[in-house]
């Protein structure tokens, strides 16, 4: 490693730490939404940095949305609020999903951890309100009369956005809530390739429920993993697809005009 790699890495490690620490703050409520931070100034002398440094993390805190910049004022803090940040994760995932689908399956490993999590956060907590868990399967049985693809997924979606949310972890409510758009998507996506009746989905989800509410957590646990694992593998093949046929138009193209790729 050279000299110069070495001194790069430290000034990344030295402007993340002070990234970090401001933003503990805010979301302690330490510092409040309109307040003015320190001077560039002011925190280098605190965190004994240089001020490229603390304008470096401020650049980090304002992708975040948590501070506001202005030429010759000082940094004002933009928000303070867990949902708000947890939003500006989610737009961070769509970006890096925009640039390779791939990273779908991923979701749906962070799908299977929480959703097979929160089924053990339901059984333990006593008795649960299940009410829009409850209708969404009624709009899901609904919608798979009426051959309602859009409405079905949609229905599908809520069904486990209901589940989350009948755990009563608002921190994990939030998270959930803020990827529910991408997740949504993922149901549209994966709904379309396999030759599963609208039935056959619905009693899935069916029996989901009833292990639910018959408090039978391990026979819960598996049928949510095996669906989840199954949506993942429907992924796979949607996204094989696509990149198939991405594929040959590109080779298409390449035979009408050979020379684009010279």
């Amino acid at each position: 490693m050279t000299a110069s790699t070495g001194t790069a890495r430290h000034r990344d490690k030295l402007h993340s730490t002070v990234a970090a620490a401001v933003e503990g703050r805010i979301l302690a409520g330490e510092l409040s939404v309109g307040e003015k931070l320190p001077s560039e100034s002011d925190l280098a002398r605190e965190f004994g940095v240089s001020t490229r440094s603390v304008r470096e993390a401020m650049q980090i805190l304002e992708t975040k949305g948590l501070v506001r910049r202005r030429h010759g004022e000082r940094t004002t803090v933009a928000r303070d609020d867990v949902g708000e940040f947890l939003g500006t994760l989610a737009a961070t995932v769509r970006q890096l999903l925009s640039t390779n689908a791939r990273h779908l399956t991923e979701l749906m490993v962070v799908r299977r951890m929480i959703e097979i999590n929160v089924l053990e956060l339901l059984m333990s907590g006593g008795p649960t309100e299940l009410d829009d868990v409850e209708k969404a399967l009624a709009d899901m049985r609904e919608a798979g009369r009426n051959k309602d693809f859009s409405g079905f997924t949609a229905a599908d979606a809520a069904f486990h956005r209901a589940l989350v949310r009948a755990a009563g972890n608002t921190i994990l409510t939030v998270f959930y809530d803020n990827l529910y758009g991408l997740v949504t998507e993922v149901i549209r996506v994966t709904s379309s390739v396999p030759n599963k009746s609208y039935e056959a989905a619905y009693a899935e989800h069916a029996e989901i429920y009833d292990r639910i509410r018959a408090c039978d957590i391990e026979h819960a646990k598996s049928l949510m993993r095996a669906h989840i694992d199954n949506s993942a593998e429907y992924l796979r093949l949607a996204i094989g697809r696509s990149e198939q046929k991405n594929g040959a138009r590109s080779l298409a193209a390449n035979e009408r005009h050979p020379l684009s790729s010279s």
